[in-house]
């Protein structure tokens, strides 16, 4: 199979029709076998009604149906768990993503040799309040990623290469940094195409600017256990160092002061008195919580079933 698209969704029935003979046409027009993976995250309407419909009227047409809302990362995990094209194409379910692009998505993927391409919505049909938090957004996450090609992080319209989904574990709100989490397990060759973004034609947007302050929650998060998820006893074990000696070297210094006036007769007033005794105090016991949470934080890493989960892109064997 050339092509799975896979379509998240929430109570989206009015565009569910229109998007599918869109997407049918696109793909009978350049010969491409495909699927289409509706994802039905707990829609209060009749969208799983429509998606029922659509199955009976086409074999290419399948249905995940969730209980409950669950949100955009889980209906796009379990997509990417049944797709079986060669290339995965994901867009959103509202006909601001134009299926006109899935020919020049797949074609990056299967003859320039990408892992993954991220549309990139150049022209935006959205309020100020909206595209400016994305700017600041987008870049932040560029910085913080290393992922310095890409404008548009959260952009829906998105083409992988079959290994990169089937490698990958999008969890919680973490859709926003696929290309991110295809570089951390070594798919570096992304790229980005520019894609015509249209202003949204039935019901309203289901995303509010919390999804911001959460999504720069989310890039720490990620950050973090890119890089000391498997050795946090780097990172808590040398700041809680650091803490500890210089509370330490505070405190030591503090008393030879007192010492030292003592011994030459000096008034001194109590070590105790002195609100730097107690900060040097609270840097010590602060340091060394840290340093015990690194080391915590190693013997649950240690004790991790995929604490040796590593990506193996090709192996040689040879028989005995």
């Amino acid at each position: 199979m050339d092509i799975s698209v896979i379509i998240p969704l929430f109570n989206e029935e009015e565009s569910l029709p229109e998007l599918h003979a869109w997407i049918e046409r696109v793909m009978k027009a350049n010969g491409f076998t495909y699927e289409v993976i509706f994802i039905n995250d707990g829609s209060t309407d009749k969208s799983w009604d429509v998606i029922e419909q659509l199955s009976k009227k086409s074999e290419n047409v399948k249905g995940i149906k969730f209980r409950r809302n669950y949100g955009k990362s889980p209906a796009l995990f379990c997509g990417f768990k049944q797709a079986k094209g060669d290339v995965v194409i994901t867009m959103d379910a509202d006909l601001q993503d134009s299926p006109d692009e899935i020919p020049g998505l797949y074609k990056m993927i299967t003859e320039d040799g990408y892992d993954l391409v991220s549309g990139y919505k150049q022209k935006r049909y959205d309020p100020l309040s909206k595209t400016i938090p994305t700017k600041l957004f987008n870049a932040t996450a560029r910085k913080i990623s290393g992922v310095k090609n890409l404008h548009d992080f959260n952009c829906g319209l998105k083409a992988y290469r079959r290994d990169v989904v089937k490698n990958i574990e999008v969890y919680g709100e973490m859709h926003r940094y696929i290309p991110y989490l295809a570089k951390n397990a070594g798919f570096d060759k992304i790229g980005e195409k520019v894609v015509h973004h249209q202003a949204r034609k039935y019901g309203k947007s289901k995303f509010g600017l919390n999804r911001f302050f959460n999504g720069y929650l989310d890039l720490i998060t990620l950050w973090f256990l890119s890089n000391f998820g498997k050795k946090p006893m780097h990172v808590f074990g040398f700041l809680g160092t650091i803490m500890f000696l210089i509370g330490f070297v505070s405190a030591f210094i503090l008393g030879a002061d007192k010492l030292w006036c003592l011994a030459h007769g000096i008034p001194q007033r109590l070590v105790t008195d002195s609100p730097y005794f107690y900060i040097s105090l609270t840097m010590m016991m602060i340091g060394t919580q840290l340093f015990l949470a690194g080391f915590v934080g190693d013997l649950i890493s240690r004790s991790s079933t995929s604490r040796n989960d590593y990506q193996i892109e090709e192996e040689i064997r040879c028989d005995d």
